[in-house]
């Protein structure tokens, strides 16, 4: 088990999150209590880099919607970058793929 990490840093649109290791029942609440320690305003993109995410169950994925809903709340638009395979292969089969703007990286997430 490798533990979460969340590295946080601006960007030209906003913040970026790149959350390395595993997101699960055990460190889920760690991505929402970040998410919600960082500014979201109008205008700006939350972008999740998930790619050094190792493992994502059900309670990671309840956690990536809880933060696209702060961000939407606050104005915000989101993005994921870089998700894995695995991860994006389950995210397509629930249709999370139509909620969640995807890129293949961060740059590509962060170009306004």
């Amino acid at each position: 088990m490798t533990p979460l990490r969340i590295i946080v840093r601006e960007a030209a649109t906003g913040p970026v999150l790149q959350v390395v290791g595993e997101l699960d029942y055990t460190t889920a609440t760690q991505l929402r209590e970040t998410v919600a320690d960082v500014t979201l305003r109008p205008g700006l993109r939350l972008v999740l880099d998930l790619g050094g995410m190792e493992f994502c169950d059900s309670s990671g994925i309840t956690a990536l919607l809880a933060a696209r809903g702060l961000a939407l709340a606050a104005g915000a638009d989101i993005a994921l970058a870089a998700v894995p395979a695995r991860t994006l292969r389950v995210m397509n089969i629930v249709g999370l793929d139509q909620v969640f703007t995807l890129h293949p990286d961060s740059e590509s997430a962060t170009r306004p």
